[in-house]
C-alpha cells in the first residue's frame, strides 16, 4: 500500500500502459481519476476497480477540456500524483511524407498536453507544497528508430521538459520524473511496427537484449516507485524500462 491515502490522475488511463498504471495505483491504495478520451472505456475500467477509481472524459490536447477536468475533480483537492500518459504515434514512414495534420496531432497529444495539465494542476501542488508528476516518454527519445522521426522528436521533448520541470518545481516540493518504455504489448504496438507480423516482431525483439516486449505491468511497477515516497530524493530522472535496448 505504498500510495495509501494519495490521489492520482492518469491521462490515457483507460487502456495500455495507462490502464496498467491505474490498476497498480489502486492496488497500492491510491484513489485514481481515469482521464481518457474514450469515456466508455474509462467508465468500464472504473466500474471494474470499484470506488477507488472514477472516470472522466477529457481531450488532453484541448485546453478547455483539461480545465474542465480540473474543475470536475476539484473536490478531491490538488492531486498528489499526476501521470501524463496519454500519447499517440504514427505509422513508420519517411519523415517528409507524414501529413501535416497528423504531425500536428502527434505534437498536440504528446507535447501540448503536458503543458496543459501543468497549467491546470501545478498551481494546486505548489500551494500545498508537494506533488509528484510522471511523464511517459519513450526509448524513442533516447535511441530513435528510423521512419518515426516526428514521434521520436515529441518524446525527446518530453524528456527535456521533464528535466526542466524538475529543476523549476523542486523548490515547491514537486518531483518530476519520466519513464522511457521500450515497445510494449499495447494497442499502439502495431502502429509503431507498421504491421504486426512474426517477421516484424522478430526484428523489433532483436533490438531488445532481454528478448521480449514490455508490458503495462512493467511500466506500472516503475511508476509506483517514482510516484511513491520511496523516491522522495528522485527527481529529473528519465528511467529506461527497456530490457536493455538503450545500452
Amino acid at each position: 500500500m505504498r500510495l495509501q491515502g494519495k490521489t492520482a490522475i492518469v491521462t490515457g488511463g483507460a487502456s495500455g500502459i495507462g490502464a496498467g498504471i491505474v490498476r497498480r495505483f489502486v492496488a497500492e491504495g491510491a484513489r485514481v481519476v481515469i482521464a481518457d478520451l474514450n469515456a466508455a472505456a474509462a467508465a468500464a475500467l472504473a466500474a471494474e476497480l470499484g470506488p477507488a477509481a472514477e472516470a472522466h472524459a477529457v481531450d488532453v490536447a484541448d485546453g478547455a477540456s483539461v480545465a474542465a477536468l480540473a474543475t470536475a475533480v476539484g473536490a478531491l483537492g490538488p492531486p498528489d500524483i499526476l501521470v501524463n500518459n496519454a500519447g499517440i504515434g504514427h505509422v513508420p514512414q519517411p519523415l517528409e511524407d507524414l501529413p501535416e495534420a497528423e504531425f500536428e496531432r502527434v505534437l498536440a497529444v504528446n507535447v501540448r498536453s503536458i503543458y496543459l495539465t501543468a497549467r491546470s494542476f501545478v498551481p494546486g501542488m505548489k500551494a500545498r507544497g508537494r506533488g509528484a508528476i510522471l511523464n511517459i516518454a519513450s526509448t524513442a527519445g533516447v535511441s530513435p528508430r528510423p521512419r518515426l522521426t516526428w514521434y521520436n522528436a515529441s518524446k525527446g521533448w518530453v524528456i527535456t521538459a521533464t528535466r526542466s520541470m524538475a529543476v523549476e518545481l523542486a523548490p515547491s516540493g514537486i518531483r518530476v520524473n519520466a519513464i522511457n518504455p521500450v515497445a510494449s504489448e499495447t494497442p499502439l504496438l502495431a502502429t509503431f511496427m507498421g504491421s504486426d507480423t512474426p517477421e516484424v516482431r522478430a526484428r523489433f525483439l532483436a533490438t531488445i537484449p532481454l528478448g521480449r516486449f514490455a508490458t503495462p505491468a512493467d511500466m506500472a511497477q516503475a511508476a509506483v516507485y517514482l510516484c511513491s515516497d520511496e523516491a522522495s530524493m528522485v527527481t529529473g530522472v528519465a528511467l529506461e524500462v527497456d530490457g536493455g535496448r538503450c545500452i
